[in-house]
């Protein structure tokens, strides 16, 4: 679970440095040893100078810089090879000395699964980068790539909530289970995930640097030729690559996803804080709490031009805002009974 949540991390930091481009092939194993001597890096370097990135946006970059960018890629690249491992040994360890317990094999062979899917994914989205006038990744790709990592940090998540009572303890808190919260719960869930991908659609095409003001966009609600997308040949592209590569309307899009997802959330806090059961309304308070917070965050990642640490506190807060709803959508299904006497009902 920390490392998944240190790999979503580290690859918004790797985008937000435009480091993600920087290593051009894709060697699962070989890959993992960086270049040793200077004839190595030369060759690295080579291959960068040969794609649109450098052509079009980073002309005349000095070696120097370039290790700069590659060590955050290679970074990126190295951490998912270590959570990988993590998984396999943790995964045959358990299995060798059988451990692992009734019904829960196929789930943890699924975030195996999951993660080499994974890794397939985060090629697709850089190969998209390498060819033609791009100068960054596809946005949707990277939304894809983005939206697996928190699919995948959601399963753990999940699981280490119910690896965490016995089969007794959850057949039993199940019966007290609270449906209209649960299924609110649930679509705040999905709510909150279509907003991740939102933002990895505006972290795609830099969109969060575009307009750095608020509540308008530069003096409008709506922003000015939301719908154009030129071409690169003096023409526009249709209006359905405006919903992805236009910087005003990604933004306006994210924006007012956010505003819904805020009062939804309010909604959902209002039915959690008449639960029958204080560790759930403590969960719900929680919720509200950090969408509160994550809401200010995404204002001041919008004032400040997307400033790097900003824009990673962000992230960091889109983490902490998934789990939180998690947990609380997990104590709607199996909630813990309390003790009037214990203070704890």
């Amino acid at each position: 679970f920390l490392l998944v949540v240190a790999m979503i991390v580290v690859g918004g930091l790797t985008r937000l440095t435009d480091s993600g481009l920087s290593i051009t092939e894709w060697k699962p194993l070989l890959g993992a040893l960086p270049p040793m001597h200077d004839a190595s890096w030369q060759a690295e370097f080579a291959k960068y100078q040969a794609i649109p990135e450098y052509q079009l946006q980073n002309k005349g970059m000095t070696l120097e810089g370039f290790k700069s960018i590659y060590w955050w890629e290679w970074g990126h690249r190295q951490l998912g090879r270590l959570i990988g491992l993590v998984w396999f040994v943790g995964f045959l360890g358990f299995a060798l000395a059988r451990q692992i317990p009734p019904g829960w094999t196929g789930r943890l062979l699924l975030l195996g699964a999951l993660g080499g899917a994974q890794g397939a994914i985060g090629w697709w989205m850089v190969s998209s980068g390498l060819t033609g006038t791009m100068l960054d990744v596809a946005s949707y790709r990277l939304a894809v790539h983005l939206g697996l990592a928190f699919v995948i940090l959601g399963f753990i998540a999940w699981y280490v909530f119910l690896l965490g009572r016995s089969e007794a303890e959850l057949m039993t808190a199940r019966r007290g289970r609270e449906a209209k919260l649960f299924s609110l719960s649930t679509g705040l869930m999905h709510f909150a995930f279509l907003q991740i991908l939102l933002g990895a659609l505006v972290a795609g095409i830099d969109a969060g640097r575009a307009f750095p003001t608020w509540p308008l966009m530069n003096g409008q609600f709506f922003p000015a030729d939301a719908f154009y997308v030129p071409d690169g040949n003096g023409g526009t592209l249709p209006v359905w690559h405006a919903f992805f590569e236009n910087n005003g309307l990604v933004q306006f899009m994210h924006r007012m996803s956010g505003y819904l997802l805020f009062i939804f959330g309010v909604v959902v806090w209002l039915r959690g804080r008449k639960s029958s059961y204080q560790a759930t309304r403590a969960a719900f308070h929680a919720v509200m709490a950090m969408l509160l917070v994550q809401m200010v965050l995404g204002i001041v990642t919008a004032l400040t031009a997307a400033h790097v640490h900003v824009a990673i506190t962000h992230q960091i807060g889109a983490v902490i805002l998934w789990v939180l709803i998690l947990r609380a959508r997990h104590l709607s299904q199996y909630p813990i009974a309390g003790s009037i006497r214990e203070g704890t009902a």
